[in-house]
């Protein structure tokens, strides 16, 4: 068996190991060898490719509020950032801002949440039930006390476009990227070993778990740690509309039903209840979802939505953290030179910049330099200090 050697070796190639790659080459103080290993090189099933591709500031944690507000503003530019011999990536940013609604007993922590997106520098509106029905008069507020609004800053984009912006970016930097699937990593002395699918291994001092719901959590066992990490399904619906709705945003109802532009339709979408959540490696749509769930809440939100017209679905999965719904982020206490960036239960894409800069930063100088990432930190799993996020979508 041949094996080949790299400085550092990330297993996950979609848009956070690609992020990671490329801004880690992207450094002028680091000049080791990248290698990327993707079990699925078309990306045909990868999270990245089958998401609803948002981005928010609207979280009840600072940490998260501060990724995003990192992240939109590298969106902004990815143009300068990620471009390839004068060609410049395209991902049709589109700010459109999520609008959470909040019934009355619910306000309170809407207020709370509020407050601290703007005392971040977050450009999001308070807007009681009135100002609400002022500004989007297709909306029913009956029975909705008040809604936050993002001005800016928050909206949506073309995921498969990033994670694709990434991987060119990375690859013209000299990243090699090999079509295999990790089946086996072991520690060896002061290096890793990882053995592929295609019969060949790579020798590394750093490795790098991204391998997000298809294998992050047999990645960390084989590592010798376990995480309460899973692959949760979630589907996501198209749907057009007979009214034009101006002024439509990415609508979060209090059920957590969300809905959004795409085209000239709408996507919508809606996570399960945790009795009816199992771990799920198929692409099966739940199309029950729509039509008892979904559709009847969207119905009754924006009355415009009882006459629609159906369209297509798919499913994808989420690596969910079980544990608090936040990702587990840079090194693991106790095992040298293993990183993760694994269960952004659906975060993932908007997260991807900031913690791509991060992980970049660790592996480089050993600490984080522009966003300090550590309440992120594996360590919080074992100190039973789940980190509070009110706003999970």
């Amino acid at each position: 068996m041949s094996i080949e050697t790299a400085d550092v070796v990330i297993i996950g190639g979609a848009v956070m190991g690609s992020s990671i790659a490329c801004q880690l080459a992207q450094r002028s103080d680091f000049d080791g060898r990248i290698i990327v290993v993707e079990a699925d090189p078309a990306y045909e099933i990868c999270a990245s490719a089958r998401s609803a591709a948002s981005i928010r500031q609207q979280f009840s944690s600072a940490i998260n509020i501060e990724i995003s507000l990192f992240g939109i503003e590298y969106l902004r530019t990815i143009g300068e950032r990620l471009e390839v011999n004068g060609t410049k990536p395209v991902i049709d940013l589109h700010e459109g801002g999520y609008l959470f609604l909040a019934i009355p007993e619910k306000e309170d922590i809407l207020r709370s949440n509020h407050a601290l997106q703007q005392e971040l520098g977050a450009d999001i509106a308070f807007f009681d039930r009135e100002a609400l029905k002022s500004r989007f008069p297709w909306l029913n507020v009956e029975d909705i006390a008040a809604g936050c609004h993002g001005l800016s800053g928050e909206g949506w984009f073309d995921g498969y476009g990033l994670m694709q912006a990434f991987r060119r970016k990375a690859r013209s930097l000299g990243v090699t990227y090999v079509a295999a699937k990790a089946t086996e990593i072991r520690r060896e002395g002061a290096a890793w070993t990882v053995r592929m699918s295609n019969g060949e291994a790579l020798a590394c001092g750093a490795l790098v778990n991204c391998a997000g719901a298809s294998g992050g959590s047999d990645i960390c066992r084989m590592a010798g740690v376990e995480v309460p990490v899973h692959s949760r399904k979630r589907c996501v619906f198209t749907f057009d509309c007979r009214e034009t709705l101006a002024n439509f945003p990415l609508l979060i109802d209090p059920n957590g039903t969300y809905v959004r532009p795409e085209g000239t339709g709408f996507i919508c979408g809606v996570s399960p209840t945790p009795d009816e959540d199992p771990d799920s490696t198929d692409f099966d749509v739940d199309y029950s979802l729509f039509e008892e769930t979904i559709w009847p809440t969207l119905a009754t939100r924006v009355p415009a939505f009882e006459a629609v017209r159906p369209g297509q679905a798919w499913a994808g999965h989420y690596d969910m953290n079980l544990f608090d719904h936040n990702a587990f982020i840079g090194d693991v206490p106790g095992i040298e030179n293993f990183y993760l960036a694994l269960g952004f239960s659906g975060h993932g894409l908007q997260q991807a910049p900031a913690v791509g800069r991060g992980i970049a930063e660790l592996i480089a100088t050993g600490r984080y330099e522009t966003l300090d990432l550590s309440p992120l930190g594996f360590d919080r799993l074992a100190r039973n200090k789940p980190l509070l996020e009110r706003n999970v979508v």
